[in-house]
Formats: C-alpha cells, structure tokens, sequence
C-alpha cells in the first residue's frame, strides 16, 4: 500500500544502505591497516592474545642481545688464544733449543713471545669484559713447561669454543622462536588483502545500488502525487 506517511521502501533502503557504509568502513579501515583486528573493539579476546605473543617475541630481544655479546667475547677469545697458541709453538721449539745450550739469542726471542702472550691475553676485551678469564702462567723456557703452558690453553679454548658454538645454537633457536611469535600473532590479526579488496569493490559496488534504490523510494512519493492530477 503506498502512503504519503511511511515510506516503508525508502526506509528499508536506508536500513540497507546504512549497513553497507558500516561494512564498508570496517573493510576499508581493514585495507589501510592491513589489520582484521587493529583494536580491542574488533575482537577483544584475539587482539589481548595477539599482544601478548607480540610482546613476548619483542622480550626476546634482550635475549638475543645477550647471546650476541656472549658470542661476541667468545670470538675475541678465540682471536687471542689462536695468536697465543701460534706464539706457544714457536716458543716450544725456541725452548728446547735453549735448553739444547743455544744461544743468548734465543732466550731474547723466547722472552720476546713470551711478551707477544702477556699483550695478546691482556688484549682480549669485549664490552669491558677480558674473554680469556684468568689467564694461564707464562712458561719458562723448557719444552716442558711450554707444553703444559699448550696443555693450559688447549683446555681453556676449547671451553670457550664449545660455549660460542652454544651461544650459537641458541641465537637461532631463539630468532626461530621470536618469528614464530610473531607471525602466530600476525595470523590472528592481519588481514587477508586480496579476499579484503575484492570485498571492498563488492561493498562499493552494493552501495551504489544502494543509492539507487533510496532514490527510487524517495520518488514514490512523488508517484502518488499524479494519482490526483
């Protein structure tokens, strides 16, 4: 029945299109963000976990700063006590050649390496903290205590070889863990562009219509004005 005091077509119309806009907005504001969930208000319960996974990838960060400067020393150390072991074995045989009766010119080199280790261990500093820890006593100049000096130093970087080769096995677990986390939350909150653009032009499309048929409404008013011309 048509009446000139409820327009119920144009009020379905502008029921219809008023849904449009509003799915419309949240479609567009999903493309620009990027985010299906950008706020508590879209999902409260996926937004809260989401967070909290972004927040626990992001406290992994100390972590990782922590392996990386452990790994760090652990490489200066390694630097140092390969120089250290290259001035033992010329030191060895420098040694036995004293003790064989050589020369005062070997003692110079001998006392000379021996110099070389002193510098080397002392060098060994990352971020204010020495990598090689207390060092092992300079040798004197017998094959003998050169090599439990060798002895000394094998033990102590192959402490420190098998603790970097540690740190890194974990730096990778750990950056494995933080895009994990990462995108476990990106899966709960980003928003599936594609699927989200073809709805955007099908929501478009839709309020057009809508426009359309509020105007057609809107005129039937109008129609029954000729009904008494």
């Amino acid at each position: 029945m048509a009446s000139i005091n409820t327009n119920y077509g144009a009020m379905v119309a502008a029921q219809s299109f008023a849904a449009t806009s509003r799915e419309l907005d949240k479609v567009q504001n999903r493309v620009t963000t990027g985010l299906k969930v950008s706020s508590a208000k879209d999902n409260g319960a996926v937004w809260a976990i989401a967070n909290t996974q972004k927040a626990n990838a992001k406290a992994l960060d100390a972590t990782m700063n922590n392996l990386l400067r452990q790994q760090s020393i652990a490489d200066v150390g390694i630097a140092a006590g390969e120089s250290i072991m290259s001035a033992l074995t010329e030191a060895k045989a420098l040694a036995a050649a004293i003790e064989a009766g050589g020369g005062a010119a070997y003692t110079t080199d001998f006392n000379a390496l021996m110099t070389e280790i002193t510098n080397a261990a002392a060098g060994a500093v990352f971020d204010g903290v020495n990598a090689l820890g207390t060092a092992v006593a300079n040798p004197t100049a017998t094959a003998a205590s050169v090599q439990t000096a060798i002895d000394g130093w094998a033990a102590k970087l192959q402490t420190i070889g098998t603790n970097a080769k540690s740190y890194e096995r974990q730096l990778a677990f750990t950056q494995k863990l933080q895009d994990a986390l990462e995108a476990g939350a990106g899966n709960l909150v980003d928003a599936d562009l594609a699927k989200e653009s073809a709805r955007l032009t099908a929501l478009q499309t839709k309020q057009q219509l809508g426009v359309q048929a509020l105007s057609i409404a809107n005129n039937s008013s109008s129609a029954l004005l000729g009904l008494f011309r």
